[in-house]
């Protein structure tokens, strides 16, 4: 592969508290809306839970250490408010503590602590007093980003608010297909409104308090009709653009709501969330935007059962469509490989991606790939685990990036995901994402082929050989 990378660039990898650690309810952890939901029946798969997931709770030394042996830069992780606040109370000592020494381990090893605030584990506590469709868990979400910046502000240098908050209000509030399980639009749109607003408070009491680095993750792809001259699926596609990217994407960048997005929504009553100041709030300066892609989308206004969306879920329990007020858009095949998650591989995409957002958005901060990686069925023998696809997933999209930054996009850092096998939400531990095997029975971790090569482009890119 050739390299764009500069000497600066991040390297690093990614997990998420509610994914990871298990000890879901030691040392004062209670319910997230998470824990909560995978006790409903049918809600995951095979009625898997979070009480262990991968046990990084208890063997974060030893994660550390794989991380340190990879030569990661960094490591994203994210803080579990329900440890931090659990119970919707005070704050929990025992939890922040367990993230003080996760930081100091990190430091400790040359790695730089990348932290996100809110990566979908809501306390139960407050989702019992509205969740997200509430308007005062956005101050309450203020409050907590503050709790977490007087423990670990004079370590972290990088703050991530929210991880993907399409999917924790369009697949959580309407689909019900991830927790909180809720299916109703105009829930899921005020979760949109109230997740910015948290949001921008989040980043302006960050800043006050000294924080360096302060920005958010989205989850972002191209939206691509089927017929470029098929009004239907011109449509279709503006569609899915407004409530895949734009209704996230604008407010943060422009501080405003595209009017497609306003109109579109406007009888799940987003217009009426909106109270003076918020969008002020919202569009505060941030300092990166972190890009998460897996694939991009196709798109169609006519029927199609060739593709999916990619959303519906792991099991049978009955759920509703997260393109609310466009249900009838639908995702035709293009003949692409796929992963075991059934999304199409086409690197290209996020080449095109990277570069199209520098182009369409000229006030764009640094973008960071936060996410980006593959779900495979992995082959283990002899103690080695042969992941092929996921090797080349790898190999084909860090290519891609470096063919974005040639064409001009501002991309700085690059996180693969997973570090480690894990808890895949409704999927529960059926796939694997991880670089790093981990064998649920013994917790035993495994660097994949796909790790070692991961490990190579890191090395061969800080010394400016191209990799092979």
């Amino acid at each position: 592969m050739t390299s764009n990378f500069p000497s600066t660039f991040l390297w690093g990898s990614a997990t998420a508290a509610a994914q990871v650690e298990g000890a879901a309810h030691e040392n004062g952890k209670e319910d997230s809306i998470w824990d909560a939901f995978a006790r409903v029946p049918g809600a995951i798969a095979n009625g898997d839970d979070l009480e262990t997931a991968v046990d990084h709770y208890h063997r974060y030394a030893g994660d550390v250490a794989i991380m340190k042996q990879l030569g990661l830069g960094s490591y994203r992780f994210s803080t579990s408010w329900a440890r931090i606040v659990p119970g919707d109370r005070e704050p929990n000592p025992a939890g922040l503590d367990f993230y003080s020494r996760l930081v100091d381990e990190l430091l400790g090893a040359g790695i730089l602590p990348w932290l996100t605030l809110y990566h979908w584990d809501l306390p139960q506590a407050l989702e019992e007093k509205g969740g997200w469709a509430n308007r005062d868990t956005a101050l309450r979400f203020a409050d907590y980003a503050e709790t977490v910046y007087g423990t670990l502000g004079d370590r972290v240098k990088n703050w991530t608010t929210f991880n993907e908050p399409f999917c924790s209000s369009l697949l959580g509030y309407a689909a019900g297909v991830h927790a909180p399980g809720r299916q109703d639009p105009a829930a899921a749109v005020a979760a949109i409104h109230h997740q910015h607003l948290g949001h921008g408070l989040a980043v302006n009491r960050l800043r006050e308090l000294g924080a360096e680095q302060i920005g958010i993750t989205l989850n972002l792809s191209n939206a691509i009709p089927l017929d470029a001259n098929d009004p239907v699926d011109i449509e279709a596609a503006r569609r899915f653009d407004v409530l895949q990217n734009r209704v996230f994407l604008d407010p943060i960048v422009t501080g405003a709501y595209p009017e497609d997005a306003l109109a579109d929504l406007e009888q799940f009553g987003l217009r009426k969330l909106i109270q003076p100041g918020d969008l002020e709030v919202i569009g505060t300066r941030i300092d990166f935007l972190g890009v998460n892609h897996y694939h991009d989308d196709q798109v169609s206004g006519h029927p199609d059962d060739s593709g999916a969306d990619g959303h519906s879920g792991a099991t049978e329990r009955e759920t509703r469509s997260c393109w609310i007020g466009s249900e009838y858009i639908t995702f035709p095949s293009r003949g692409l490989p796929r992963t075991a998650m059934n999304w199409e591989v086409n690197p290209s995409g996020l080449h095109k991606l990277l570069v199209r957002l520098g182009r369409e958005y000229p006030n764009l901060p640094p973008l960071f790939v936060t996410e980006n990686g593959a779900a495979y069925d992995d082959v283990s023998e002899d103690g080695h685990v042969h992941d092929t696809e996921r090797t080349k997933y790898i190999v084909d999209h860090v290519q891609a990036v470096s063919d974005a930054i040639a064409d001009g996009a501002d991309v700085r850092g690059y996180f693969v995901w997973s570090l480690l096998d894990n808890f895949e939400w409704s999927w529960g531990y059926d796939k694997r994402f991880g670089i790093v095997r981990v064998d649920y029975d013994t917790q035993k971790r495994t660097i994949k082929d796909s790790g070692l090569a991961y490990a190579r482009i890191i090395a061969d890119a800080r010394t400016g050989i191209p990799a092979q």
